[in-house]
């Protein structure tokens, strides 16, 4: 099975221990049985909303993984919760092992932009008129929305943190759940804030 995983560590924190939070994760997996399929870095980033300790910012760490042993995610998880230097964490998973290929090529670092087929940015507006044809962006972009990415479904969020429903986004239900997932955990990563739209940066 194919998963993700994301830590955001303290801003603070040494590039020393920085490189003891990438060594955890990765011997973690590794004595699982595991293979580390990518390892990057997403730099610092201002949260969309402080956190309840009023934590503004934090150094975010991802790495995709290929794991036959679900003891592992439990290992990791385990191990997120006891760090005093971590503070926020996420485990999905992505796929079975046949898409690995595909999985691994599709992954983008979510500070480059999102871009459509001729190259240009889709603007939250150009999004928007689909919804006023009631017509599912995402289908017709053959796209998804990624919690990694909230260029792909902060315009889903209305400006009191609402997430709008199906009626008014003109999203396929399909595609409406995965948004709704994905604003979840993009809110989970302070990605994007739970009382209005705002995303990190």
């Amino acid at each position: 099975m194919i998963y993700e995983t994301a830590v955001v560590v303290r801003a603070d924190l040494t590039d020393d221990a920085v490189t003891k939070v990438k060594e955890l994760v990765t011997s973690t997996i590794e004595s699982y049985k595991g293979e580390v399929l990518i390892n990057d870095d997403w730099g610092t980033k201002t949260f969309a909303q402080p956190t309840t300790k009023g934590v503004k910012n934090g150094k975010y760490i991802y790495v995709m993984f290929k794991s036959d042993d679900a003891a592992a995610n439990v290992e990791l998880e385990r191990k997120y919760k006891i760090s005093e230097d971590i503070l926020k964490f996420i485990i999905v998973k992505c796929g079975e092992d046949k898409h690995q290929e595909e999985i691994v090529k599709a992954y983008k670092n979510p500070n480059s932009k999102t871009t459509t087929d001729e190259g240009k940015v889709d603007s939250d507006k150009e999004k928007r008129l689909f919804a006023k044809k009631k017509s599912c962006y995402f289908s017709a972009k053959k796209t998804a929305p990624d919690w990694k990415d909230p260029s792909t479904y902060s315009w889903l969020v209305n400006e009191f943190g609402k997430i709008s429903p199906a009626r008014i986004t003109g999203l396929r239900p399909r595609f409406q759940r995965k948004a709704t997932t994905a604003i979840k955990r993009g809110r989970n990563m302070g990605l994007i804030s739970y009382i209005n739209n705002n995303v990190a940066r």
